[in-house]
């Protein structure tokens, strides 16, 4: 009973910091903010956590990649909202492409996500190799939009 207080408060806060997303961004710098933070928080995630231990560079712990499988794949459906009108000027690393190829970029997006998803059944199966397979495919998923809708 505990531990499933515990995810539906996880849950429930997770959907509580969605909230924002849905409302209009006071102003363009607030949204490429928002969406530089979900991005960097969703890399830590998968990179500094998963991409560690699918990389031997930490101890496999099938646990925390559930864990942080699972915040990846929610966070990967949040910084898209911040792509809006106004949102090409100002601290960003996105290239103008994002706003012109919306459709190229969508498709890439929502490939990710699916990644993301797959990421998730990956790490639930507590198998190390099965994990490794997933990491690959979904960190090339996000390295196939930022190769092309980054200056990074």
């Amino acid at each position: 009973m505990k531990k499933n207080l515990w995810k539906v408060l996880l849950w429930g806060c997770a959907v509580a910091a969605c909230v924002p997303a849905l409302a209009q961004f006071r102003k363009p710098d607030d949204a490429i903010k928002y969406r530089q933070s979900v991005m960097f928080i969703m890399g830590t995630h998968l990179y500094s956590r998963i991409g560690a231990m699918s990389n031997g560079r930490s101890t496999y712990d099938a646990k925390v990649a559930a864990e942080s499988a699972e915040l990846v794949a929610l966070l990967a459906k949040l910084p898209w909202v911040a792509f809006g009108p106004g949102t090409d000027q100002g601290m960003t690393d996105a290239k103008p492409a994002v706003w012109t190829e919306q459709a190229k970029f969508k498709d890439l997006g929502d490939k990710m996500q699916a990644e993301t998803a797959r990421l998730v059944i990956a790490a639930r199966a507590g198998d190390l190799e099965t994990l490794k397979v997933a990491y690959r495919t979904t960190a090339n998923s996000c390295k196939a939009c930022h190769d092309v809708y980054t200056s990074q």
